[in-house]
């Protein structure tokens, strides 16, 4: 390598520059490109992180199987009974009811194959990916996938299982099992475990929504809204003020400007250093070749000095640094790692690595990063180069101003495709991961409360059931419907009030950490905290009222005439 970059770019170079090479199977995950619109890259740890939430789903509906099958178990006690008289093991029996779990598993395994291959379209929406059905039916993804079905259903069918064969036929013949309240605490301690993650979702996404919501109205310190940018070449720069006069002879046109970066973009590494500074100290800085009109079409705020003119680019007509008389306009960062306030940078001599020239004027700090970095240093400087147009529109009548410069540009560049894009929308493609996950967690947290709701109202339905009798008795003794449904559901408002005390400061923690990642982040109210545990309280009461005044409401007599 270093004899491939003396050859082309000199002996010097070779000495100091570093190409090292990087597996291929490593840029896929490689974060420095994170956010890079034109190499986008992806974080392993969104990857575990939509996985857990996942892992976390399985466990609800898990949990769901588990207390369901409980609430079922008091139909089948009798059923059980009457075949542990005639003969049937405790072991045949366990291993009936695991071989149904199994079943129902891998009917579901097939069900969910059926329909992830029609939900693979919005699926790839959501994640950007392009996954094909085929990939679904590999023999390993299918494998793995009965393999999970198989171990669920021992898993999930091994509590119920076990439930339902130590009944003792004689209480079960009986009728004595039904008032049983064995098992209690570990259903209460599932139905928590399932709203713990139901708010914890629910906390993170509203959190990731509102900090996407910072990230999307934020004031960067320059407009990115109605600003085009459109590709050029080198072969346009020869012709650049004929074309910027031309566009701008349509009223929907502001301005007009040449640069190689726009500011969604940022810019190139260099080096500055003062005129009184030696040449060896030398500070890193971020900088982008523009000309006179960058600052006016993309809206930056002049805090010192001036901005550039036409003699300044005439300046630097020629290729050679050393000929060349440059001028910077410097950001208040890059002022303030200089040495000088804004107003004492002006026409202050600084060199831009061989670059000698000096300061225009200062502008506001803006973010020609994402939210994740500070701001730094940044230049603006004038040099003849070029890699895209940007032009600012009044926003008015966009179509017929678009395609007045498409007539325009297929005359003045005839050997380039009229190709355009919005400022803005490079700026939400800087943020494809976070609104991704955003959506995903949308998605996730509404499965998870969905699911928790089902877990709810099947531990309801099983303490109604096991309650039947002592409901008959308090309706006789003259006890209201609304004092029943109060009596059923106020332990089920206990558990959704502990889940949620659980689940504040886990989500806390998740939120806060993922924010750190952000330079600029919003504030994490707690606002949040108090929608998302009166939001669950809610869903609670509603669900198990729903068991509760069905209970209450029904005729006494069928619940102590059994006997």
């Amino acid at each position: 390598m270093p004899a491939f970059v003396a050859r082309h770019w000199g002996a010097d170079m070779a000495k100091e520059a570093r190409l090292p090479l990087q597996p291929l199977t490593a840029i896929h995950y490689d974060t420095r490109y994170l956010h890079n619109p034109d190499m986008p890259t992806v974080s392993k740890d969104s990857y575990w992180a939509v996985a857990a939430v996942g892992l976390l789903i399985l466990l609800i509906a898990s949990i769901n199987f588990i207390n369901l099958s409980t609430a079922q178990s008091i139909k089948r006690a009798k059923e059980v009974g009457v075949r542990k008289v005639i003969g049937a093991g405790k072991y045949q029996l366990f291993w009936q009811f695991i071989g149904e779990s199994a079943l129902l598993c891998i009917l579901s395994v097939i069900f969910s194959l059926v329909i992830s291959v029609l939900l693979i379209p919005a699926f790839n929406e959501l994640t950007g990916k392009q996954l094909q059905a085929v990939s679904l039916f590999s023999l390993p993804f299918l494998a793995f996938s009965f393999i999970v079905a198989i171990g669920i259903s021992v898993l999930a069918g091994g509590y119920p299982a076990l439930i339902l064969t130590g009944f003792q036929p004689v209480k079960v013949l009986k009728g004595a099992f039904k008032n049983t309240n064995s098992g209690q605490w570990l259903k209460r301690s599932l139905i928590v475990f399932q709203f713990v993650i139901s708010v914890f979702l629910i906390i993170s996404t509203l959190s990731i929504r509102k900090q996407l919501y910072f990230i999307q109205h934020k004031k960067l310190g320059y407009d990115r809204e109605h600003v085009l940018v459109m590709p050029m070449n080198d072969k346009m720069l020869a012709n650049i003020d004929l074309i910027k006069q031309e566009f701008k002879t349509d009223p929907g046109v502001i301005s007009v400007s040449r640069c190689v970066r726009s500011p969604v973009e940022g810019g190139g590494g260099y080096n500055m250093r003062s005129a009184t500074m030696p040449e060896d100290q030398q500070i890193n800085v971020t900088a982008n070749p523009v000309d006179e009109d960058f600052v006016r079409t993309v809206g930056l705020q002049m805090i010192a000095g001036s901005d550039l003119t036409q003699q300044d680019i005439k300046d630097v007509s020629t290729f050679d640094w050393e000929k060349n008389v440059y001028h910077f306009i410097l950001n208040e960062s890059a002022a303030k790692q200089l040495g000088w306030s804004p107003q004492e940078a002006v026409n202050k001599k600084m060199y831009m690595g061989p670059r000698a020239g000096f300061v225009r004027g200062v502008v506001k700090d803006f973010h020609f990063q994402t939210l994740h970095d500070p701001i730094g240093p940044f230049i603006l400087f004038t040099e003849l180069r070029g890699r895209e147009l940007l032009v600012k529109l009044s926003g008015q009548h966009l179509r017929q101003t678009i395609s007045f410069l498409e007539s325009k540009w297929k005359t003045l560049v005839p050997d380039r495709p009229f190709e355009y894009r919005f400022l803005d929308d490079d700026y939400n493609k800087l943020y494809n991961a976070e609104i991704r996950l955003g959506k995903i967690m949308d998605l996730f947290s509404g499965i998870a409360i969905l699911l928790a709701c089902l877990g709810l109202f099947g531990l309801s339905s099983y303490a109604a059931q096991q309650r039947i009798k002592e409901i008959g008795i308090r309706k006789v003794l003259g006890a209201s419907a609304g004092n029943i449904t109060v009596a059923l559901s106020k332990d089920f408002v206990g558990l959704a009030i502990v889940a949620i005390v659980i689940a504040f400061p886990v989500a806390w923690w998740a939120t806060h950490k993922w924010l750190q990642d952000f330079s600029y982040r919003t504030d994490i109210n707690w606002s949040i905290y108090v929608g998302a545990g009166l939001g669950t309280l809610l869903l609670t009461m509603i669900t198990v009222a729903f068991q509760a005044i069905k209970a209450a409401i029904a005729n006494p007599v069928k619940s102590l005439r059994t006997e």
